[in-house]
C-alpha cells in the first residue's frame, strides 16, 4: 500500500490513506460497540499479546460506568457519516499500532513515499475505536457509500509494549476538548446537529439576549459581554431545554423542525413561565445572597416544572403568563425553604443531580403536577 514515511526526532512512522473496507478487515476491536440491536464483539486477545491486554484493561475501566454513553457516541458518529456531504466524515487521523516491523520500499524519485508492507496480524487501535466502530455499522447499512471513504491513518510499527501503552495513555488522558458552552454556540452553524439540540441551543441564546427574558445576561456563556452576576451555566440550561424539547417532540409524535419559529415557540413558553415565577416569588428572585431561587440547582428544577406545565396547560398562549401566575401562587409558602441558610440540609441530596430532582418533585407536587419519572 502507498504510504508516506514521517520522521520526528528519533521517531519513524507512516501516513496511509486506507480504504474503509480494507481497513475494517485489518483492525482489532478490543471493546464491544453497539448500534441499535447490532453489536461488534470485542476480539479475543491472545495471552501473549501484552500490549493489547494492557490497553484493553484501560478500555474496560474507562467505559465500565459509561457503556450507554459509548453506544450513543457510536450512533452519533454514524449519523454524522450518513448526513455529512461537503464536510469530510473522518477528517482526523486514526492511530494504529503493530508490533511487527513493516518493510518500506521507496518509490523513485521519492525517498519518503513508497510501498508499505501490511502486517500479518491485525492492527491495534491506539486512537479512533469509536470512529471505526461507527464506520463498521455505516458499512453494513450503506456499503456503496462507505466504500468511497478513505481513512487517514498514522501507523506505528515495530515498537515495544511501553511505547504503545504510553501513546494510548497520552492520547486518551489529555485530550483538547471544545468547551461545552462554545460548542452549543456553534450548533446553529453545524448541519448535522439533531433538531432538538439545534432548537435547544437557539432557545438558550434567546434567553441570554432577548430584552424580555427573565434570564437576560444571567447565563454564563464564557464570553458574554455582560459583567453582571451569572445564575446558571449555559451548558446546564441547554441540557434541561434539550431534555424537554426532545421529550415533547417524541410525545407529540411530530417531526421537529430546525427553524427560528420553533425556537421562538419554546422560548416564549420559558419566558412566560419564568416571568410568572418572578411575579409570584418576587421577594426571592435574584436575591442570591439570601435565597437560592435563582441559583442553578433551583432553576434546573423550575425548568422541569415549566416543561410539565407546557404539556398540561399550554393554551391559549395569549393568557398563559397570567394563568401560570395564579397556578404558582402556592409556591409562596416555600419562600422560607429557599433561603440560602440551611438550604443544603433542607434539600439533602447526595449530589447536584439528586438535589435538582428533589426540588422539582417538591415544586410539582405543591401545584398538583405528577412529576415525570
Amino acid at each position: 500500500m502507498l504510504a508516506t514515511q514521517l520522521r520526528q526526532k528519533d521517531a519513524l512512522f507512516y501516513f496511509v490513506a486506507y480504504p474503509a473496507e480494507d481497513l475494517l478487515q485489518k483492525v482489532r476491536f478490543i471493546s464491544r460497540y453497539y448500534d441499535r440491536r447490532e453489536r461488534i464483539e470485542a476480539e479475543r486477545i491472545p495471552a501473549t499479546d501484552e500490549i493489547a491486554a494492557f490497553i484493553a484493561s484501560i478500555e474496560r475501566k474507562d467505559t465500565a460506568f459509561q457503556r450507554e454513553l459509548s453506544q450513543k457516541k457510536v450512533r452519533a458518529i454514524k449519523n454524522f457519516y450518513e448526513t455529512a456531504v461537503q464536510q469530510p466524515p473522518i477528517p482526523g487521523t486514526v492511530l494504529l499500532f503493530t508490533s511487527e516491523r513493516l518493510t518500506f520500499t521507496p518509490v523513485a524519485p521519492f525517498e519518503t513515499v513508497g510501498d508499505l508492507q501490511e502486517p500479518l496480524d491485525k492492527y491495534l487501535i491506539i486512537d479512533g475505536q469509536h470512529r471505526l466502530a461507527a464506520l463498521e455499522f455505516y458499512m453494513r447499512e450503506r456499503p456503496e457509500e462507505a466504500r468511497t471513504i478513505s481513512v487517514p491513518c498514522i501507523i506505528f510499527d515495530g515498537r515495544s509494549e511501553d511505547f504503545a501503552a504510553e501513546m494510548f495513555v497520552i492520547i486518551n488522558s489529555t485530550p483538547t476538548r471544545i468547551n461545552k458552552s462554545h460548542l452549543i454556540d456553534l450548533y446553529e452553524k453545524v448541519t448535522f446537529v439533531e433538531p432538538a439540540a439545534w432548537v435547544a441551543a437557539q432557545v438558550a441564546r434567546l434567553l441570554y439576549e432577548e430584552p424580555d427574558s427573565p434570564l437576560r445576561y444571567r447565563i454564563n456563556r464564557l464570553g458574554g459581554r455582560s459583567r453582571k452576576d451569572k445564575w446558571i451555566m449555559q451548558s446546564e440550561l441547554y441540557a434541561e431545554l434539550h431534555r424537554w424539547i426532545e421529550r415533547s417532540s417524541r410525545e407529540q409524535g411530530v417531526a421537529l423542525r430546525k427553524s427560528n419559529q420553533t425556537a421562538r415557540h419554546y422560548y416564549s413558553i420559558v419566558r412566560d413561565f419564568l416571568s410568572a415565577v418572578q411575579a409570584v416569588m418576587h421577594e426571592a428572585w435574584g436575591q442570591n445572597d439570601r435565597y437560592m431561587l435563582t441559583r442553578s440547582v433551583v432553576l434546573r428544577a423550575l425548568l422541569r416544572v415549566c416543561a410539565d406545565l407546557a404539556t398540561i396547560d399550554p393554551n391559549p398562549p395569549e393568557s398563559r403568563a397570567e394563568r401560570w401566575v395564579r397556578r404558582l401562587v402556592p409556591w409562596t409558602s416555600l419562600l422560607r425553604e429557599f433561603r440560602s441558610e440551611g438550604f443544603s440540609e433542607r434539600f439533602a441530596g447526595r449530589g447536584q443531580t439528586e438535589r435538582v430532582e428533589m426540588i422539582y418533585r417538591r415544586l410539582a407536587s405543591l401545584i398538583g403536577i405528577t412529576p415525570h419519572t
